[in-house]
């Protein structure tokens, strides 16, 4: 048996934290409870937005999107996977093998919200492996983006 020096399995994960200076409900409220109306606003890549079961936020709730990434355009549905009020809201591809995960905590018994997102790839195929390093970077600056964008938005 050959052993390939890449798992095809482990996943690639960028993650980026942020303080915004909004009370906890308040971020919430903008990225989990109104997600369907507001991620088109933080993900500028997002070219095609489709929640396929209606506005509301619930676990297993669906939507498609067309993302533009490195100039071609990427079609994916997804589903929420977990939600907990003020603390998390995770997503799950169905259509590509993704994870997206938006944590809240209050910062230090302050009105500040420390928002950590997410990204995780959960599987690359194995001509893509010697890339892992780009696709890191990548993955980091997007996820930069999305708390960027998210922080001037709330």
């Amino acid at each position: 048996m050959i052993k390939l020096p890449f798992d095809s399995t482990k996943p690639v994960i960028g993650e980026v934290c942020i303080r915004i200076n909004k009370p906890i409900q308040e971020v919430f409220h903008f990225v989990g409870e109104s997600f369907f109306e507001n991620y088109p606003k933080w993900a500028l890549e997002v070219t095609e937005f489709e929640p396929l079961d209606g506005e509301k936020v619930f676990i297993g709730a669906k939507a498609r999107q067309v993302r533009k990434d490195q100039g071609q355009e990427v079609e994916s549905i997804f589903e929420i996977s977990d939600s907990q009020l003020f603390k998390k809201i995770s997503f799950k591809g169905i259509t590509e093998p993704y994870r997206n995960t938006y944590l809240f905590e209050i910062e230090n018994n302050t009105d500040s919200t420390l928002l950590t997102f997410s990204f995780e790839l959960l599987e690359l195929e194995l001509f893509m492996r010697p890339f892992e390093k780009l696709i890191r970077s990548a993955i980091e600056e997007g996820a930069e983006n999305t708390v960027e964008n998210i922080k001037n938005l709330v």
